[in-house]
């Protein structure tokens, strides 16, 4: 079995949970509940902490932590092709099934998205209903919402 440190980060949306080890992150959740953010993490959870920080703080974009997602073969392509939805930009589902190569898999995409897990850095938040929907959200609707709100704030400011 892998050993694991493990980091929590609080953030705006919650404390952000940690996992990983030299071979990279393997887990990144969001908690409903607070916990400190860790003093002294190890070095490779550190430098994932500082890059999710800068986001939060509007000073990153891209991250460059090593992942190391545990999935099947199928999930980890999916999981892929949700790294290459550039930042302030939204894809439907059907549009990553189609990038994937077969429309009909639209549903075992989906089921793979709602299992990614690292969140943010692997960015399933950027993926929404062929309508433009928020739908399907792990960690729930309003931080689906936060977040994409986030990467791309709205310019419209009041109703008139």
């Amino acid at each position: 079995m892998n050993q694991y440190d493990s980091a929590f980060l609080k953030t705006p949306l919650g404390t952000a949970k940690i996992l990983g080890n030299i071979n990279g992150i393997v887990e990144i959740s969001i908690l409903d509940d607070t916990y400190p953010t860790t003093e002294n993490p190890s070095k490779h959870l550190e430098i994932c902490m500082k890059q999710l920080e800068q986001y939060f703080n509007g000073e990153r974009t891209i991250f460059s932590v090593k992942l190391n997602p545990d999935g099947t073969e199928f999930q980890k392509k999916v999981w892929d092709e949700l790294c290459h939805i550039p930042f302030g930009k939204r894809i439907s589902y059907m549009k990553q099934t189609i990038n994937l190569g077969d429309k009909k898999a639209i549903r075992a995409v989906a089921a793979a998205n709602g299992k990614n897990p690292i969140w943010i850095l692997i960015p399933c938040h950027r993926v929404v209903g062929s309508d433009g929907s928020l739908t399907g959200y792990a960690g729930g609707l309003w931080r689906k919402e936060w977040l994409l709100e986030h990467e791309c704030p709205s310019d419209q400011t009041s109703l008139f």
